[in-house]
């Protein structure tokens, strides 16, 4: 008798090595963006193998959940910590290699029965009859996670807030040293101003009292000439700026014209 191949089959033996293929990317890849990639990609495959067993509120939840959304937190997370932050060699817990080997250990001992409890000695029945007791797929799931399992899935909500709140300290960085206030920055730039001889104020912007506003064009100070601390030390160096002479020569000319009208009018 030859065994008959589902689609359901199909897809698992082509999606299932793909997760697993994405799984051991996220603990192989050296680089977190390719390892929270490898995650979403093991993600989509577990939607593909939800949607051949039947079961399209899972699809959805993890493509538009897990996938869209916790998948973005990660990489959020990772923007705020840094993906070159060095990790830290120091054990600050005591114990916490341990404890982790054994918790792995437990885990996949527990996932190890739970699969060979579910697949021997248990007659396969499908979906049908599930999803026909409560009127549909979407509508067995809602009495089963607030009914049965309840407690269960308030304990995940409290999971989730409590991994939103460790990231949050993850991404806030401690202030070392005193954060100035708007007094003692002032004062400091008067001093500096007194001591060096600095601007205390802020500097000129491109092209300002010029004929353009290209970032390459300096600006012009009340006199004329031209401030060079206007534009950019890099595009001075690359040569790149309009040239400050012909400017300034050109305004200056503009600045002739002005005042010959004025006393002209003065004259008359």
């Amino acid at each position: 008798m030859i065994p008959l191949v589902t689609e359901a089959d199909v897809a698992f033996w082509i999606a299932g090595p793909l997760a697993v293929l994405g799984a051991l990317g996220l603990v192989l890849f050296r680089k977190a963006v390719y390892a929270a990639l490898s995650m979403a990609f093991t993600m989509v495959n577990l939607a593909v193998l939800y949607a051949s067993l039947d079961a399209m509120f899972l699809t959805v939840v993890q493509i538009i959940v897990y996938t869209g959304a916790i998948m973005m937190l990660f990489l959020f997370v990772l923007m705020l910590v840094g993906v070159d932050t060095p990790d830290s060699v120091v054990e600050t817990l005591r114990g916490q290699r341990v404890a982790a080997t054994l918790a792995a250990v437990g885990m996949f001992a527990l996932i190890v029965f739970g699969i060979g409890g579910a697949l021997v000695g248990v007659p396969s029945v499908g979906l049908a009859a599930a999803n026909a007791q409560y009127g549909g797929n979407t509508q067995g799931l809602a009495a089963l996670i607030f009914g049965r399992y309840v407690f269960a899935f308030e304990l995940t909500s409290a999971l989730l807030i409590t991994a939103a709140i460790g990231a949050m300290i993850l991404g806030h960085r401690s202030r070392i040293h005193h954060r100035p206030t708007q007094r003692e920055l002032a004062e400091r730039r008067m001093d500096e101003y007194a001591s060096a001889g600095v601007h205390p104020g802020a500097l000129p912007n491109s092209g300002v009292l010029a004929r353009h506003n290209s970032i390459a064009t300096p600006a012009l100070l009340p006199d004329g000439s031209v401030s060079p601390e206007s534009v950019s030390a890099v595009l001075a160096a690359r040569s790149e700026i309009v040239d400050s002479v012909t400017l300034s020569a050109a305004t200056a000319k503009v600045f002739d014209s002005i005042e010959a009208t004025r006393i002209e009018e003065a004259d008359e």
